[in-house]
């Protein structure tokens, strides 16, 4: 249990920026893509200043991800023997496919400014954008490959594989894939959002943040309905593959046909009933089957064994659920403001645009809490079980006491990459110091090394 709190805290922590950075670095590609074709220098300014953002965010993920590798072998080794024939290759391929692909390309993104021409610079920008879609597109199938395995056989208790299309492409993944990544371009489009929406109500950059605060809104009116219709799509394929997770997810424990769509209940695994059940007749049926009358899993279809714990299961699925629509109406108010033509006057919307800043990254860590803690106790669908794949020889002392060292760092990681975002976001887009004539100098500082803070104000000659 202390190996999976662990490793539940340190995925949830890492998680986080990834799923920022995917769509902040195809947000930059744009602006640079923007600032090539027209030469207007405000897509150069806000690229530059979501640069340094990105900048921060991708070493954190960076520092975050690497732990994560390690646990592999210290809290999960027998998992790690009997899946590394599938696994192993496919991370592998996330490390050499993309993430060199974005370290090779990083360093002129950030640097690279006026030291390259303007479609290189353009060219590394791509190449960043794709490293990261690339990473999401390895990472997913290998996680995906544990909830829906094909493509192996079972010899001496290890899986080997029999066929790499299907352990790549197994059923899941593109579901998945598609699902993860829209929620990566959901969670950068309200941040960028929130910070332009703040911008805008405190009467500063109106040049730059007008244009991202239009950009973002624009690219959540698209995504927020379109992920709706792929969490349909991918609800059914779960309840093809893994019904236990579904049936967890809907509270229902009889199941059968014309289930209701439970809007609120307590789930008591206990006494197998949900107490203070509020629900709509037919609609589960309806939403999973397509039919009034639709058959739906129940849990007591399941061992108790072999049950997810429905409460965590059954209340992340309604958060993010809940957050998706809300994203939904956000895109649709933006619609409407700018038919009305009062995107930039209605204040009352540019505050809920900041108060929703955040609601990408609960959304997602919802949803990975829904997915993983819906796959118990199975550590391999139908496979593994979880139990089966911890270290032999961990000390319940020793997982604690990482587990503690994880909380401390991490949290420390944290304070300072967040202050540090801060600054940049008090700081805003600003252009940068080799564009200024010598007597706007002092309107912005002078930084002291690449990527660092204008800490300090130079004044003009008399």
């Amino acid at each position: 249990m202390l190996s999976r709190i662990q490793f539940a805290f340190t995925i949830s922590f890492h998680i986080l920026f990834p799923a920022f950075t995917i769509g902040l670095a195809n947000w930059i590609m744009v602006l640079e893509a923007l600032w090539l074709r027209t030469g207007r220098d405000v897509y150069r300014m806000l690229s530059e200043f979501w640069t340094k953002i990105f900048a921060i965010s991708f070493g954190m993920g960076v520092v975050s991800g690497i732990v994560m590798s390690y646990q592999f072998g210290t809290n999960w080794s027998r998992w790690s023997d009997i899946t590394g024939n599938v696994l192993g290759p496919l991370i592998q391929y996330e490390v050499v496919t993309a993430f060199f692909l974005e370290a090779a390309f990083l360093g002129i993104l950030l640097f690279g400014r006026n030291r390259v021409p303007r479609g290189m610079h353009f060219f590394a920008a791509l190449m960043v954008a794709l490293g990261t879609i690339i990473s999401s597109f390895w990472i997913l199938s290998s996680n995906s490959w544990l909830h829906t395995p094909a493509g192996f056989e079972i010899r001496d208790g290890r899986f080997f594989v029999t066929s790499w299309w299907e352990v790549v492409f197994n059923p899941s993944f593109p579901y998945r894939l598609a699902h993860m990544v829209t929620a990566a371009f959901l969670t950068t489009s309200f941040v960028i959002a929130g910070i332009s929406g703040w911008y805008i109500l405190r009467g500063q950059f109106a040049e730059y943040t007008r244009i991202s605060y239009r950009m973002a809104l624009g690219m959540i009116a698209v995504l927020a309905p379109l992920q709706i219709l792929l969490g349909d799509l991918h609800g059914l394929k779960t309840m093809e593959m893994q019904p236990a997770k579904i049936a967890a997810m809907e509270g229902h424990w009889e199941g059968g046909e014309g289930a209701p769509l439970i809007l609120f209940a307590w789930p008591d695994m206990e006494a197998e009933e949900n107490h203070f059940e509020i629900g709509i007749p037919y609609l589960s049926s309806l939403i999973l089957t397509h039919e009034l009358n639709g058959k739906v899993p129940g849990l007591k279809q399941f061992a108790p064994q072999d049950r997810p714990y429905v409460p965590i299961v059954f209340w992340t699925f309604r958060i993010m659920v809940g957050i998706g629509f809300l994203m939904l109406f956000v895109g649709l108010g933006f619609l409407f403001l700018t038919w009305r033509r009062q995107l930039f006057e209605a204040r009352w919307f540019q505050w809920i645009t900041v108060a929703t800043t955040p609601i990408g990254f609960i959304a997602i860590i919802a949803g990975w809490f829904t997915t993983e803690i819906g796959r118990q106790p199975w550590m391999v669908q139908g496979l593994v079980r979880t139990a089966d794949g911890v270290t032999p020889s961990l000390t319940t002392a020793g997982a604690l006491t990482s587990l503690g060292a994880f909380l401390v760092t991490y949290a420390l990681i944290f304070t300072a990459g967040t202050y540090y975002i801060l600054r940049l976001l008090q700081i805003g887009p600003r252009p940068s110091y080799e564009d200024l004539e010598p007597h706007a100098v002092a309107d912005v500082g002078r930084p002291k090394r690449p990527m660092s803070l204008p800490d300090e104000r130079i004044e003009p000659a008399e």
